[in-house]
């Protein structure tokens, strides 16, 4: 019989080119929103998979969990579909022994994980490492995946990631800066879905990039030009994503526990969850921010996160739940939870203060609020698509000061301002004064 041919076509430009046939030991594919980054890196793991007999990849993020919509879906639908037709690829859901991966007819396996649940990954040696989102890793994740690549199938070992730029003070571009790692910049030229190869804007394209050219600050400068800036006038200029934004742990039951409402329908309405250590540290742990739902709608979903198929509480019930001073939001929530609810403090200058100082670290080294990765309940596809910050987290780096009016641009700030609600409850309310009488 004859064997059936299938073709695969895939074509890098730019960037996204020089990067596919690298063999420096660490590269970085950094560029705008939407430039092909993850599709050529994914491509290039594939390729190798298929060449090299016995290759052992890996497909990591920072938490396994949002690998299933974002690289995953590019790998599936873009990259192995021909691949897995004909036999030459299958999935392996994994076992105690061995995490998940994509097993290939001539012995290569690419496999699936993430660091949040790191022990399998790890204990394994590879010779490509891709990281998406590598921004999200600190640098001891990014050296930690690098001790592994010594699988020896191939005549180089490579970790390779891809990101979208952020703070020029990120350790990821000092890296690049020093040599230590190989940065290529790409461009929305590189995608052959926004310009077309005689340097044509596509229909798609020119849809796109009108979204990306409504964002502002350094949002825009990132996402739209590739640009590793800071916010100018950033209001939160002491937080840093390596220090404060922090892995999930189990939080202790005897933790305090608080909610923070701002209120929201065009806008998102956001729900944040903090717990409190025995040193008066914050943590924020849960966060549904989406637009689009009505209040009611939010209390019920809040509800479910909490309690169990009967209505019993799985976890602490909030001291105080801090809102927004929207009179029928709170009515309207008060009523669905079945809890009362306290107006905030809603104060601005010294609200911010009050975080700013949070952020600052303690005299044993530490600050005194962190964000838990993952902390999101589900990402908004309205935010998502329009590029706009789906969380707290999101938010923080393009928080910035209106010059002009000296106070917060009122623009994309609801998780902070639900954040400034609840310091501003922990620190700002009035004591009670008490005298002794002797």
């Amino acid at each position: 019989m004859d064997a059936t041919v299938l073709h695969h076509r895939y074509a890098p430009r730019g960037a996204c080119a020089a990067a596919f046939v690298s063999r420096r030991p660490e590269i970085l594919l950094s560029g705008p929103a939407g430039t092909g980054k993850s599709r050529a890196l994914l491509e290039r793991l594939h390729l190798l998979a298929l060449i090299n007999p016995g290759l052992r990849g890996l497909i990591v993020r920072k938490t396994l969990a949002s690998l299933g919509s974002t690289a995953l879906v590019t790998w599936n639908r873009f990259v192995v579909p021909e691949a897995r037709a004909a036999g030459d690829v299958a999935w392996y859901g994994g076992s105690q022994q061995e995490s998940p991966q994509y097993r290939y007819r001539n012995g290569s396996s690419i496999g699936v994980g993430g660091l949040d649940r790191a022990t399998r990954i790890m204990s394994s040696e590879y010779d490509v490492v891709y990281v998406q989102e590598a921004i999200e890793l600190t640098e001891p994740d990014w050296e930690a995946i690098t001790t592994r690549l010594r699988n020896g199938r191939i005549s180089f070992q490579q970790i390779m990631g891809d990101t979208n730029p952020d703070t020029p003070t990120h350790w990821l571009n000092k890296r690049c800066q020093r040599g230590t790692c190989h940065m290529y910049d790409s461009r929305h030229e590189d995608n052959p879905l926004l310009y077309s190869e005689a340097g044509q804007l596509t229909e798609v394209g020119r849809a796109y990039l009108g979204k990306l050219d409504a964002l502002t600050g350094p949002r825009h400068a990132r996402l739209r030009h590739g640009l590793w800036v800071a916010a100018e006038g950033q209001i939160y200029d002491g937080y840093d994503t390596a220090v404060h934004l922090v892995d999930r742990f189990e939080i202790p039951p005897e933790w305090p526990r608080y909610w923070a409402v701002d209120f929201g329908y065009t806008n998102p309405m956001v729900i944040q969850w903090w717990a409190v250590d025995p040193d008066g540290r914050l943590y924020l742990y849960r966060e549904v921010y989406h637009t689009r739902r009505t209040v009611d709608a939010h209390a019920r979903l809040a509800l479910s996160l909490v309690t169990d198929g009967r209505g019993r509480w799985t976890e602490p019930r909030p001291r105080a739940i801090v809102c927004d001073h929207d009179a029928e939001g709170r009515a309207v929530l008060e009523r669905e939870l079945g809890m009362g609810t306290v107006a905030a403090r809603k104060t601005v200058t010294d609200g911010i203060q009050a975080i700013q100082e949070r952020l600052v670290p303690a005299g044993d080294g530490r600050p005194r609020i962190y964000l838990l990765r993952d902390s999101l309940v589900e990402r908004d596809p309205e935010l998502t698509d329009a590029r706009k910050p789906c969380c707290t987290a999101e938010e923080l780096p393009g928080y910035v000061w209106d010059a002009m009016k000296e106070k917060p641009v009122k623009n994309d700030d609801h998780g902070c301002d639900a954040a400034r609600y609840m310091v501003a409850e922990v620190d700002l309310q009035p004591r009670p004064r008490i005298r002794i009488m002797s």
